[in-house]
């Protein structure tokens, strides 16, 4: 089953996911029937659909707010200044040290989680249980949705040029990105967002380096960076990528003027969705390598708000949202990963083709370091040096040593 297919499932997922978690109860203790959830996008849609059977059967209203990713840490100073935020809320695993820190969110320790057996670390995979813990070792949010990076790729177009498989090493896409921008002007092999920060991050690791080094503290000073900076670089110097900031990764696969790029599942259904004539003439595979294949973990965890006066009603939301038949129709309605182990096993997901890799893929995957603002200070502070050297001509040696310099010693622990 391909991964556009999810779309037609989601219904029958909706039925099975209003009997998943906690049977009917009345809402204990007379507390307010209500609560405010904030979700990161521009579109709360999604998500009113997939909790509406928990709304039916608890009893408690959900009132979903979108929060606009770039919106997302104003609103959360803001609240936590104020003492007003919702009862839960969505945070990004970048985002996650900056929020444990804040003190405005909930310690989910055994204790509160003795009736919520779904919310128990073992339910979840390996690598994203644990995020965000307070000095004293307790959790402050649960996994919600995985997220990884892999290679999207245009079988067609690929085809066309005489390149039957993808390319499997860093190496291979610089070639293969040559043969396609040779296609003429204003088309390209490859592309590289210009905000994506974790890219080159990824690079750094398939070279067999890392970026914190054995003090817990961030460390771009490596031999296996440089190289990672020589195949960013390169992909520029070779006229294989696109300058433009604004271009648009989706319209520029879905044209062909792009028909490679590294993302997330999330662009499978973008694609799925703005083209399904190309259902067939697209493909994803492994991140390419060097020394190893590792890619990016990513994705969100849900926390409930301290002061919050329905722990108890939040709590039974994320239980319900931690339900494998609910994180099925999550995938289904927006192409996120589930993060559950009984889910990621889903023969449902297994037997696609895409899923298969995606899963894979999370089997070899790393976060972000989690240091405080990552987004804002040490990515930015990467992005910025890489784009000042492939888009104004900065001399490459003199801005690495300005990277190492602002960001050596950052804690990342």
């Amino acid at each position: 089953m391909r991964r556009a297919s999810w779309a037609l499932a989601a219904a029958g997922l909706l039925v099975l996911t209003a009997c998943a978690g906690p049977g009917p109860e009345a809402n204990a203790g007379g507390a307010p029937k209500e609560l405010t959830v904030w979700i990161m996008g521009d579109s709360s849609a999604h998500f009113e659909q997939l909790v509406k059977p928990f709304a039916d059967r608890s009893g408690i209203g959900v009132d979903t707010v979108a929060i606009p990713w770039d919106s997302v840490d104003q609103k959360f100073t803001t609240a936590v200044a104020s003492g007003n935020g919702p009862d839960v809320l969505q945070i990004g695993l970048s985002k996650l040290r900056t929020f444990a820190d804040s003190g405005a969110l909930l310690e989910l320790d055994e204790r509160t989680l003795k009736d919520h057996p779904g919310l128990a670390a073992a339910n979840f995979l390996d690598g994203v249980a644990g995020f965000a813990t307070t000095d004293g070792g307790d959790p402050v949010s649960v996994p919600w949705v995985s997220d990884t990076r892999v290679l999207f790729y245009r079988t067609d177009i690929l085809a066309d040029r005489g390149l039957t498989e993808p390319p499997a090493t860093w190496d291979e896409v610089r070639a293969h990105a040559k043969v396609l921008a040779g296609r003429g002007k204003g088309r390209y092999g490859f592309h590289i967002p210009q905000w994506d920060n974790a890219l080159p991050v990824i690079m750094t690791w398939t070279q067999g380096g890392r970026i914190v080094d054995a003090a817990g503290a961030i460390d771009f000073d490596t031999p296996e960076f440089r190289k990672a900076v020589d195949i960013y670089t390169g992909l520029y110097a070779d006229g294989s990528v696109p300058a433009d900031p604004d271009f648009d990764q989706v319209q520029g696969f879905v044209s062909g003027v792009t028909p490679m790029l590294v993302s997330g599942p999330y662009l499978g259904g973008a694609i799925a969705a703005a083209a399904p004539e190309l259902d067939g003439k697209w493909a994803v595979a492994p991140i390419p390598g060097g020394a190893a294949r590792t890619s990016l973990l990513a994705g969100s965890n849900l926390a409930v708000w301290r002061a919050s006066d329905n722990r108890d009603g939040a709590l039974r939301l994320l239980d319900h949202l931690s339900q494998p038949q609910t994180q099925l129709t999550w995938y289904a309605l927006d192409g996120q990963l589930p993060v559950t182990k009984a889910a990621l096993g889903d023969p449902k997901l297994t037997s696609d083709p895409l899923t298969a890799v995606y899963a894979a893929q999370l089997a070899d995957a790393n976060p972000l370091p989690p240091v405080p603002n990552w987004d804002g200070e040490t990515g930015k502070a990467l992005l910025d040096t890489l784009n000042s050297i492939v888009l104004t001509g900065a001399n490459r040696d003199t801005a690495l040593r300005d990277l190492y310099a602002a960001t050596s010693g950052t804690s990342a622990g």
